[in-house]
């Protein structure tokens, strides 16, 4: 199975939505230049939490990287906290393991502000 990045309004709209949601709250990594960083674990749960499907995991030259997989279709948010291309290796990870990159203040954080703003409230 390859990572494909699927395109059009619901794609764009959860990308849109997780690059006004990360912050220092949701991630100690976090920087205005590189947002992604450090947010897979907590992201890939919450994605889950909004559409379903799987939690996986790679390994990466910083570790364990988190990405959902969603109607057999492979999605990863934070892709772009790498320079370079990710070799997928497509481990099926748990919510647990996905916990273990972040913690409950960041995961409450990030879910609170993906609801507020999936639901139109700013």
């Amino acid at each position: 199975m390859n990572t494909r990045s699927f395109t059009g309004t619901l794609y764009d709209h959860i990308t849109a939505v997780l690059l006004e949601s990360w912050s220092l709250q949701t991630s100690s990594k976090w920087k205005a230049d590189n947002p992604a960083l450090g947010q897979c674990g907590v992201t890939a749960l919450v994605v889950q939490d909004h559409l379903g499907g799987d939690i996986l995991k790679t390994m990466t030259e910083r570790g364990w990287h988190y990405y959902n997989r969603i109607n057999n279709d492979v999605y990863d948010f934070t892709a772009t906290q790498f320079a370079g291309d990710i070799e997928y290796l497509h481990v099926l990870s748990s919510r647990a393991d996905a916990f273990s990159d972040t913690n409950q203040e960041q995961y409450e954080a990030l879910s609170c502000k993906m609801a507020e703003l999936l639901n139109g409230q700013k």
